[in-house]
């Protein structure tokens, strides 16, 4: 497996909601990742993928809420959240994609 495909399945993708689009105004991104990655591979996987400078990295675990589907009860899938603050002068734009 190359470095780049690592990478790859460290980031899911990017986060685009109110509370994320608030964030990117104090210089903060935040992606969705690898319920196992930890915050120095996410850092690392950051940097080399948009050609950034991380200050910080912080995570959040969402656990997965339980829902009705035709009667019948599932869960949702756990979701693990970093929010990475880039260093000054640094951005990235997720918005590109959509």
């Amino acid at each position: 497996m190359s470095a780049d495909a690592k990478h790859y399945d460290v980031i899911r993708k990017p986060l685009i909601t109110e509370k994320t689009t608030m964030a990117s105004e104090n210089g903060a991104v935040v992606f969705e990742v690898a319920m196992d990655a930890n915050k120095p591979q996410i850092k690392e996987a950051v940097e080399a993928v948009f050609g950034v400078k991380v200050k910080a990295v912080n995570t959040t675990i969402t656990k997965g809420k339980v829902k009705r589907f035709r009667g019948q009860t599932g869960t949702r899938r756990d979701v693990k959240k970093a929010y990475v603050t880039l260093e000054e002068g640094n951005t990235i734009d997720v918005t590109t994609g959509l």
